[in-house]
């Protein structure tokens, strides 16, 4: 309890020297959390200091222009439409040792334990790379439930040290019903396939996908109309005469078809339509092709017949959804880690982003300001300051979402395991938040010497390139 009272002093102490006249220090403040208090835990509260909150940043059409460039010139990017109809075994080999082979260092099991080498060896030779064929006809899928992508065709889940259980080494990232994938190999036991989707490429559970013909992959992904998620997830409504599309999650950003023309007077799945959207999902056959349903969706669940329009209130709000959502890594936990959670808040607008902040932060696709070691300190601390709602500030392994300024100092929301600080008497502390949380930004340190603001990689602003970056409209 020292410790977070000594870090709340601290931090009290920032925000009375950096509090101007106009604006009153934040109320109630929550003990332990950064000086944060109750009302800056809700978008309106940000969403009222801003200028032109509901002004629209970019059109519909200028976001697919961003998206095309993106998938364009990102190599991090995949656009499956391009691929060639025939894969030759050296692309695929390349994918799938792009994620990596056996970490160099010891890994611990979830219950602390020792990971040998030979269970190791296993699941390296689960890949069975020399099965792969010279050349092999593309395949294509869709997702027809929210899955892992693994580095590894395995469900075990490893970490650096015996106390860990929040960042599995062989988390990837997630995917969501509905998403196009292309099949390249098969794991040795056959529960395993590598896929390719537009973001990334890795593992993924057979039974998460159906097989399919290009048209009927991509004749799902184009056909309208459609609804948006636009909740953190919604479910479709229970049913037990199809129980895997019953309750089926459905998260940020989520593109559904509708089930257009369904009889007025015929029940789905044993219950009538006019209080829900009736809504087409894939569905995976017995040997794994795949197939299309009705299901439904309740009117009152959060979506929306497009994507919301692209302005900072909406940005906030989307963000706000999450508060309080457990950490996790690579989408583990039913949640996401600090790169899904901006790229689903962007996406539920239509704007398509690279999975890892690495890529995020230098894509070609997006106005940005990179920071190389020519930029002192103040000019850092006075690129943060100037940071506007709905940025993203990118550190080493982060992107944090700007939400605003308090008292004249940059806020931001993020999702991120913890936040260290240093106190009135020159200690680092740090508090474990493991959620989508919301923070000052100056503050915050990244080591002993460094603050998050000097380590500072690029902040990236989702709108119109300058005129000579902007790409040729189709």
């Amino acid at each position: 309890m020292n410790v977070f009272r000594n870090l709340l002093a601290t931090l009290c102490v920032l925000a009375a020297l950096t509090a101007v006249a106009r604006e009153a220090p934040p109320p109630v403040l929550l003990p332990g959390v950064l000086g944060v208090s109750e009302a800056q835990l809700a978008a309106d509260f940000w969403i009222a200091r801003q200028d032109q909150a509901d002004k629209v940043i970019l059109g519909r059409s200028e976001i697919e222009a961003q998206n095309a460039k993106l998938m364009r010139e990102d190599e991090s990017m995949h656009d499956l439409r391009k691929l060639p109809s025939r894969l030759n075994r050296q692309q695929v080999k390349d994918w799938i040792e792009g994620l990596g082979d056996a970490p160099s260092s010891p890994l611990h099991d979830v219950d602390g334990k020792p990971v040998s080498a030979d269970a190791m060896q296993a699941i390296l030779a689960n890949r069975q790379l020399d099965a792969i064929p010279a050349v092999q006809a593309t395949r294509y899928g869709l997702v027809v439930q929210r899955a892992d992508l693994r580095s590894l065709p395995t469900r075990l889940r490893v970490f650096r040290s015996d106390d860990d259980t929040d960042i599995d080494r062989f988390q990837e990232s997630g995917v969501f019903p509905g998403t196009p994938v292309v099949i390249a190999h098969a794991s040795a036991d056959g529960r395993w396939w590598f896929v390719v989707s537009p973001s990334y490429a890795a593992w993924i559970e057979a039974r998460s996908v159906a097989i399919g013909t290009a048209e009927q992959v991509f004749g799902y992904v184009d056909k309208s109309p459609y609804r948006i998620v636009t909740g953190a997830s919604v479910r479709t409504v229970f049913t037990r005469e199809a129980p895997a599309l019953s309750e089926l999650q459905l998260d940020m950003g989520v593109r559904v078809p509708l089930w257009t023309g369904w009889p007025a007077d015929t029940p789905v799945n044993g219950q009538h339509a006019y209080t829900a959207h009736v809504i087409e999902l894939p569905t995976r056959a017995a040997d794994g092709s795949l197939g299309f349903a009705p299901a439904l969706l309740q009117k009152n669940a959060d979506t929306a017949a497009d994507y919301l329009p692209l302005t900072r209130s909406n940005i906030l709000r989307q963000a706000f959804k999450f508060l309080g959502e457990r950490y996790g890594w690579g989408h583990a936990y039913n949640g996401r880690d600090c790169s899904g959670f901006v790229g689903e808040v962007y996406r539920s607008m239509g704007v398509m982003m690279p999975r890892n902040t690495s890529d995020q932060g230098v894509s070609p696709a997006f106005a940005k300001r990179v920071f190389t070691e020519a930029d002192t300190p103040a000019r850092l601390s006075e690129a943060a300051h100037a940071a506007e709602p709905g940025d993203l500030v990118y550190i080493p392994g982060h992107v944090m979402l700007v939400i605003g300024r308090s008292n004249g100092e940059p806020w931001v929301i993020h999702d991120t395991t913890g936040a260290t600080v240093r106190t009135v008497d020159d200690r680092r502390v740090r508090v474990k938040l493991n959620a989508v949380s919301v923070t000052p930004l100056v503050p915050l340190q990244f080591n002993d010497r460094e603050s998050y603001i000097d380590r500072m990689r690029s902040i990236v602003r989702i709108r119109p390139l300058p005129a000579t970056e902007a790409p040729n409209h189709p």
